[in-house]
């Protein structure tokens, strides 16, 4: 957890860019995207040079060369450990002249993060304001994996509440529950098709070093982890930045972070990489036929985007791969021919094994939109029994624009601190979800219940139908039916009573 203090640095930091004139959240991120790899880069550079000097051999990678750049400064000078303590002015100088120059050079290093940065562009507007995000970078302990990650995900955070690129962030407690419920293991390739911050990916990461602490004592298990296991696609190239630099400071060293459009183009050199895609695609609406993939349009002929990228999901996966990813309602129970085709290919020719219905204020204050977690198997053979449906009614925050947590911190998220008592149940439901997936028992759970399971065959019988809707019974108060005859009798009685009431009454007033 980051400190009030350090809180307060970033929000000091923030409002600075704002009254500095930058008044875009997500330029804002980006500049300071920048100067956490510079910093990077010359922690990099330090550690080849003390392997060097321990060995007593050469540098083996030297990231600044030697000599002077184009304009006659020391390589020295671009250095992170330096430029930090010039004056403000000088500072200034070097890094818009020399330093950025240098950083968009990098992009031939072969690394994921210099490649994203060849557009780089230096926008601080003053002296003062770089000094002093300097000053704040400099204070964090970047040895500290879970500081400097979480320092990075609270200025995400202030991008959404920005009120910009909201769409771009999916509430980090619901992809805790997604990764979660996928279970990720050391062997698997996990793919983000609309990686945004890579939120996915990174919690991926923290879960397997969490869960399986030996995968960076094993040099294979090691190798796979930093360079093969997290892919990601994303078409905008700020958001590639900024992904691939929130991948590095969860300490991930070489993940694949690409520019792609995910459903333009064809997908025949990644078709059935990969064993777990995570995602939260933006569903913008329609494509024409002519800008989508033609192996999309092979599995379900639509223009609807959220469609689309389930058949991009089906495409990516091995057989045997599965799925966590958010849809809007509309793919659950949509009546055009597209969606029962392909709701019909998830039940009969894969294993469809959970819908999982959010809060429909789960997206605010950018959505109001109602979702559901689609979790799936892909076999080509079949598979599905019974379908487990979950009626989320709490996410642990308030469900309009504001979102305030409705616990104690120890009480929110997928695995609270402190077990959460039934009356505070209502409030948070993720501990629950979880729970009951790894149930057996779900199969007996009445309908009434939050969470039940439905066969196959009803829900073929149903037009393959998965709105939790069409299948959730409730429960109705008894009410008693009385024959005439009897209310007349229960009239009269009360009548007779409240006539010997009102003579008492008038003998208590004579």
């Amino acid at each position: 957890m980051l400190t009030g203090e350090l809180r307060s640095q970033v929000d000091s930091i923030w409002n600075a860019f704002w009254s500095g004139g930058i008044a875009n959240p997500m330029e804002v991120m980006e500049q300071i995207t920048y100067l956490l790899f510079l910093r990077r880069l010359d922690d990099l550079h330090t550690l080849e040079e003390n392997k060097a000097t321990r060995l007593n051999k050469p540098l083996a990678r030297r990231i600044y060369p030697e000599g002077n750049d184009a304009k006659g400064r020391s390589y020295h000078d671009l250095r992170w450990s330096r430029f930090k303590h010039f004056a403000a002015s000088e500072m200034y100088n070097v890094v818009g002249e020399h330093v950025f120059p240098f950083l968009r050079s990098m992009g031939g290093d072969g690394s994921t993060y210099a490649h994203h940065m060849k557009d780089a562009r230096f926008t601080i507007p003053t002296p003062a304001l770089l000094a002093k995000v300097v000053d704040l970078l400099d204070h964090v302990p970047m040895e500290d994996r879970d500081t400097k990650g979480d320092l990075y995900e609270y200025m995400l955070g202030k991008i959404a509440s920005a009120g910009q690129n909201g769409q771009f962030r999916t509430p980090r407690h619901i992809i805790q529950l997604m990764v979660a419920l996928s279970a990720p293991t050391p062997k698997d390739s996990i793919c983000d098709p609309a990686s945004g911050t890579c939120g996915f990916l990174v919690a991926a990461g923290e879960y397997l070093r969490h869960h399986y602490p030996e995968i960076l004592r094993d040099a294979t298990a090691r190798e796979h982890f930093h360079q093969k296991m997290f892919h990601g696609y994303d078409f905008d190239n700020t958001m590639l930045r900024i992904g691939s630099m929130n991948m590095a400071l969860h300490g991930v060293d070489n993940p694949d972070i690409r520019y792609r459009d995910s459903l333009a183009q064809d997908h025949a050199e990644d078709e059935g990489d990969y064993t777990l895609i995570l995602a939260n695609p933006p569903f913008a609406g329609s494509l024409d036929y002519e800008t989508t993939a033609k192996d999309l349009l092979a599995i379900v002929k639509t223009k609807k985007t959220e469609l689309l990228f389930l058949a991009l999901f089906l495409r990516l996966l091995k057989t045997g791969g599965r799925a966590r990813v958010i849809v809007p309602d509309g793919v659950l129970f949509g009546s055009s021919n597209a969606h029962k085709e392909l709701r019909r290919m998830l039940v009969e020719d894969h294993q469809l094994e959970a819908v999982i219905s959010l809060p429909s204020g789960a997206f605010k204050p950018y959505a109001g939109v109602s979702t559901g977690i689609l979790v799936f198997t892909k076999t080509n053979s079949g598979g599905t029994d019974n379908v487990w449906f979950y009626d989320m009614q709490a996410d642990g925050w308030s469900l309009d624009d504001k979102r305030q947590p409705l616990l104690s911190e120890d009480k929110l998220g997928v695995t609270p601190s402190t077990p959460l008592t039934e009356a505070e149940h209502p409030k948070n439901n993720l501990p629950d979800v979880l729970a009951r997936w790894q149930q057996a028992t779900e199969l007996q759970r009445p309908r009434t219940a939050q969470s039940f399971c439905v066969s196959k065959a009803e829900i073929a019988a149903n037009g393959y139908d998965l709105s939790i809707n069409r299948y959730k019974e409730v429960v109705h108060d008894v009410v008693e039916h009385l024959s005439p005859k009897v209310i007349m009798a229960k009239l009269d009685k009360l009548e007779a009573e409240i006539a010997k009431g009102m003579k008492e009454l008038e003998g208590m007033l004579g």
